[in-house]
């Protein structure tokens, strides 16, 4: 087993364990790669569905973004706290959907271990007993492995351990072992590394072709997966009244971003591609083509959740703008009716005040009606003040009922 225990040996060695078990599954290694490509793909479902969500949200809110941008473009600081602001109403984590995009790389570098490392991850031996493995083949084959390959001595040496299964016999603790393992997938050693050499393309052979394809056909579906992606985003981005937006998605800062990353990201894939063994570029292209599947469904899933959530932003922006258009249509009507602009005082307390003496001459009326019923007598209402000024106390003061004929003298 292995002795050397490492934080990455956490992941690489239930990595080499589970394609080990697909392996002698298959007894086919390309088809093994392929079930752990989609075995790892379902088991980050969950944190790319967290992603995507994350994503599509950020989407829809590009056109308030802009107008953020727009009013506070001389204040940077205003800016950032109101883009803040806006993410946590809406609930969206500024980080949210790059963390979860990030994933896949933190499968793809242990991965990278296990398959350069078939004898320790794969097979289950010690570094002790890998390393003496090693020297057993070295010796029979000096020049299997040099200063191109030495990363890779492990996959080279892998193929060849029936060979010297009797060397070997007692020094190996897994019996396994000596079976060793086969790389062809199609025809095509997954083991070893592309390499374009023009001056021999006439001597290619279905074997150099197809070991050339593999980092092509990952760089292909790495593309076709951005573009998707793209495409599926830019149609999520909505204004206010929740109608689509193609201006804002166009100009919005995650399309420009995303725009760049499906350029670079396959240009670094293609890089890599002819630097390392076939093996990852069949994994890498395993996974676009699930990602690109996935990311459909989970577009069209969460697709029907927010278009729902777009339906009932235009129903209340229509019935906000038909009360609006009610509430104008009432003041042309009001300016119509009265062109000088001269309104009665409706004040609060008028208002009070008037509705008090209309209940109070409802609750006379009332006694008044059930006294005649009765034949009962009405009670004499309280005489009026009769004085000019309204005020008994000083009935000539200059009032409401100030009289200039008070003091004239009739001869």
């Amino acid at each position: 087993m292995i002795l050397a225990f490492q934080l990455s040996d956490l992941i690489t060695i239930p990595f080499g364990y589970l394609l080990g078990w697909l392996y002698q599954l298959t007894s086919n290694y390309g088809l093994a790669l392929i079930l752990f490509a989609l075995l790892v793909k379902l088991v980050l479902m969950p944190a790319s569905a967290k992603g995507k969500k994350s994503t599509m949200k950020m989407s829809r809110l590009t056109p308030q973004m802009n107008l953020i941008r727009e009013k506070y473009a001389n204040d940077q600081q205003k800016m950032n706290m109101a883009i803040q602001e806006l993410y946590k109403k809406e609930g969206v984590s500024m980080t949210g959907g790059c963390l979860w995009s990030l994933l896949p790389l933190l499968v793809l570098l242990p991965l990278y271990s296990v398959v350069r490392q078939p004898i320790i991850y794969m097979l289950h031996e010690s570094l002790e007993t890998t390393s003496t493995i090693m020297n057993t083949i070295k010796e029979a084959m000096p020049d299997l492995v040099n200063g191109n390959n030495l990363f890779y001595e492990q996959m080279l040496a892998a193929p060849l351990l029936p060979q010297f299964a009797e060397e070997l016999k007692g020094i190996v603790s897994n019996p396994q072992t000596l079976e060793g393992l086969n790389f062809q997938f199609l025809g095509i050693d997954l083991a070893a590394i592309p390499n374009i050499a023009i001056w021999n393309w006439s001597k290619y052979d279905w074997a150099h072709w197809g070991l050339l394809l593999m980092p092509v056909l990952s760089v292909g579906s790495q593309f076709l997966s951005m573009f998707v992606m793209q495409k599926m985003n830019n149609s999520l981005v909505t204004n206010e009244k929740g109608i689509q937006d193609q201006e804002a998605a166009k100009e919005s800062q995650m399309n420009k971003t995303n725009k760049t990353m499906m350029y670079i990201m396959p240009l670094m894939t293609l890089w890599i591609g002819f630097t390392v063994p076939a093996a990852l570029s069949l994994y890498w292209f395993i996974q676009g083509v699930v990602t690109t599947a996935s990311d459909a469904y989970l577009t069209a899933k969460y697709r029907k959740i927010y278009d729902a959530e777009d339906a009932e932003r235009l129903q209340k922006a229509l019935e906000a703008e038909r009360l609006e258009m009610e509430k104008e249509r009432l003041r042309a009507q009001k300016r119509a009716e009265n062109p000088d602009g001269i309104t009665e005082n409706t004040s609060k307390k008028k208002l009070q005040k008037a509705q008090q003496r209309e209940e109070a001459a409802a609750k006379a009326a009332a006694q008044r009606e059930y006294a005649a019923k009765r034949g009962l007598l009405p009670e004499e209402p309280e005489k009026e003040d009769t004085s000019l000024s309204g005020i008994p106390s000083r009935p000539y003061c200059k009032g409401r009922a100030y009289n200039p004929n008070r003091y004239h003298r009739e001869d």
